[in-house]
């Protein structure tokens, strides 16, 4: 429970705000599998939630891709991008119906993909739903945050409800400034006669990365909308024991989310 300063993958330290909660792994991945998302991510670190609950929480994941090269970014279309979008999200449904979920279609762009050079963060939103849905289901949205550094990038990826992505937006913008790289691991310590280059650029971030693997939380966004007040009980009832509860030994049956 926040505030606490947690080290990241030996690259990083977030500096968790009060009233927030962190749920490491393997919490956090049993907890996006009961949400409906397939497999175990290993870039996964955990999970943000804040503390009372209050529509949404955040995925914080690092890829050790390498050194990403951002000069991309001038010349992306973002109709293309989305196109590819789509694409990875419908290989990644043959799997959602294969554990017995809905398949979820791509509606567009929330927010299009936007880049500060200046401090080497990505921000982008894809709005999404259950495929075949009325008009009128509650959409899904995950709002998507980058900072690179030095050997590769983290990424902490909102997960709430399209109509509160206005109120919720300024959560990933405080997220992301409380997670700072280490001494020697931020984008402007690389060295290009040593350091390892990624195979991939800043665009693919958004696509040919992203929508294979962090296309598969979109659904978590539709679980999120519709079954919140169910997951704002437990909360509730975890109250101050969560801590000792991600610190317990298991002793016997694994707990379910």
């Amino acid at each position: 429970a926040g505030p606490a300063d947690l080290p990241l993958a030996s690259k990083a330290l977030l500096k968790l705000p009060a009233a927030h909660f962190f749920v490491p792994q393997p919490h956090a991945g049993k907890l996006l599998n009961a949400m409906g998302n397939p497999g175990q991510d290993p870039r996964l670190l955990g999970l943000v939630f804040p503390e009372g609950g209050a529509g949404w929480f955040i995925t914080v994941r690092y890829e050790d891709s390498g050194h990403i090269k951002d000069d991309d970014a001038r010349d992306w279309n973002a109709d293309d991008l989305l196109k590819s979008y789509r694409e990875g999200t419908e290989a990644s449904n043959e799997e959602r119906v294969k554990m017995g979920v809905p398949a979820i279609e791509i509606l567009g762009w929330a927010e299009k993909p936007a880049y500060d050079a200046a401090t080497h963060r990505l921000a982008w939103a894809m709005s999404s739903r259950d495929k075949g849905a009325p008009a009128n289901e509650p959409q899904g949205v995950n709002y998507n945050t980058y900072v690179l550094g030095r050997e590769g990038y983290f990424m902490l990826n909102l997960v709430t409800g399209l109509a509160e992505l206005p109120q919720h937006r300024p959560v990933a913008a405080t997220m992301i400034q409380a997670l700072n790289f280490n001494e020697g691991q931020r984008y402007a310590d690389f060295n290009s006669s040593t350091d390892r280059v990624a195979e991939y650029g800043l665009a693919a971030l958004v696509v040919g990365v992203a929508a294979k693997k962090l296309g598969l939380i979109a659904m978590a966004g539709l679980f999120f909308a519709k079954f919140f007040k169910v997951i704002l009980v437990g909360l509730a009832l975890v109250g101050a024991a969560a801590t000792k509860l991600f610190k317990r030994k298991d002793k016997g049956a694994t707990p379910t989310a």
